[in-house]
């Protein structure tokens, strides 16, 4: 008699998960674009979960388009992907059309120029990704009713099915978290490293507890640089975006301005912009302010999830030593033990920042190029990049300031 051997109640469990995120794709739903976000409800939007990420929630991304930072004289033009089931909008993508590769932070400007010197056109491609911030998280926006793997996959089979329908050159996906990276690898996407720098919280009493897993010569350098900013009567304080006023934006976006300015970049945002920003997402929007004799000379302008900080944009009026340390990332740290916020993300590069206890962090992007020959040759360069990014990722961290047997102990992505 053949013998058939009964599945465990887990591998059912797998079975009729994986059936039933199979069926969402084949189910009739249909994709498609809205050239600005305000064609689509704030409620709607914001009912999808991964909304609750505050550059992904609809108030953030209608303040870019409403006040021009997103915008086709920016390289912007929006085309936001939408999944329907019938009148139900069950999935959502912030995804653009872009005329250039700047306000992106993976940088792809060496495969422009490859297209450009064989006559191709690589420009406009499909970017999926939130304008002028390299930060990870959710791409995918679900309905909380739908299985969430099928909707993905939906997705993300539906923008590359786009992209070659519209005869654009390739779709990018940037910064995605662990569940639309997996999708986008499984789906024939190339996937991308990239690493910044990360603080983690390991449930810190305050500062000096955090100080105390250091080495004695890191622990004394951020006490003397902290040292440096009350010596020269600067002070700082918190301030969240429904305390902001148009007075106070208005030196903020000063500071904004000479920043950029001075680094050569086109400062898009607005006052207005920030305003709105600010306004909408209240509690959300984070700002340390340095004063000196009561005077404003310094910001560094955040945002916050429930877990995580992120920095966004610092500037000053004036030089002083160790402002821009104590405001862009010290302050973050305190803010972070204070609220018990798990992670700290002060922006993109920076070497400098692992001496201050932000340790290396592979971030994740996933490409899809039209034409195969491209495509090939993007994928033996980026077989060559990965490893070459982990293994300098890896030497920061064995040279970051934490104690050995601290730094096993830290939580890590």
């Amino acid at each position: 008699m053949l013998s058939v051997q009964q599945p465990s109640s887990l591998e059912q469990r797998d079975f009729q998960r994986h059936f039933i995120d199979s069926l969402v794709v084949s189910l009739s739903m249909e994709l498609t674009a809205i050239s600005a976000i305000e064609q689509i409800s704030p409620a709607r939007w914001n009912a999808l979960m991964g909304s609750e990420n505050p550059f992904l929630r609809y108030e953030f991304l209608h303040a870019l388009e409403q006040h021009g930072a997103v915008s086709p004289e920016n390289g912007w033009a929006a085309q936001h992907l939408l999944l329907w089931n019938s009148d139900t909008l069950v999935a959502a993508a912030p995804a653009y059309l872009k005329a250039n590769s700047w306000g992106e932070f993976v940088f792809d400007f060496a495969w422009a120029h490859a297209y450009e010197r064989n006559g191709l056109d690589y420009y406009p491609k499909l970017v999926i990704a939130v304008p002028y911030s390299p930060v990870t998280g959710p791409r995918i926006l679900t309905h909380p009713d739908y299985p969430a793997a099928g909707l993905r996959r939906a997705m993300v089979d539906g923008a590359r099915e786009m992209t070659e329908s519209l005869n654009l050159s390739s779709v990018h996906w940037l910064f995605t978290q662990t569940a639309d990276t997996n999708v986008l690898s499984a789906a024939g996407y190339s996937l991308r490293e990239g690493c910044q720098y990360h603080w983690r919280n390991n449930g810190y009493a305050n500062f000096d507890d955090f100080l105390a897993g250091m080495s004695a010569k890191k622990r004394k350098n951020i006490r003397r640089e902290r040292r440096l900013v009350r010596d020269q009567g600067l002070t700082l304080r918190t301030i969240h975006g429904h305390e902001t006023t148009p007075e106070l934006w208005a030196v903020l976006h000063e500071f904004y301005q000479k920043t950029f300015h001075e680094h050569g970049n086109l400062p898009v945002i607005t006052q207005a912009c920030f305003e709105a920003m600010a306004s909408a997402l209240g509690d959300q929007f984070v700002i340390f302010l340095a004063e000196h004799d009561s005077l404003p000379v310094a910001a560094a302008i955040c945002l916050r999830s429930d877990d995580t900080l992120y920095g966004r944009y610092w500037g000053c009026a004036q030089d002083f030593d160790g402002l821009h340390f104590e405001t862009c990332y010290y302050q973050g740290i305190d803010y972070c033990i204070h609220h018990g916020i798990d992670r700290y993300e002060p922006g993109a590069q920076g070497e400098h920042k692992v001496a201050r206890g932000f340790l290396p962090v592979l971030t994740q992007s996933a490409h899809y190029l039209v034409d195969a020959r491209f495509r090939s040759a993007v994928d033996d360069f980026l077989a060559r990049e990965r490893p070459a990014i982990a293994a300098w990722a890896a030497d920061l961290t064995a040279q970051g300031p934490y104690r050995a047997e601290v730094l096993e102990q830290l939580p890590r992505d």
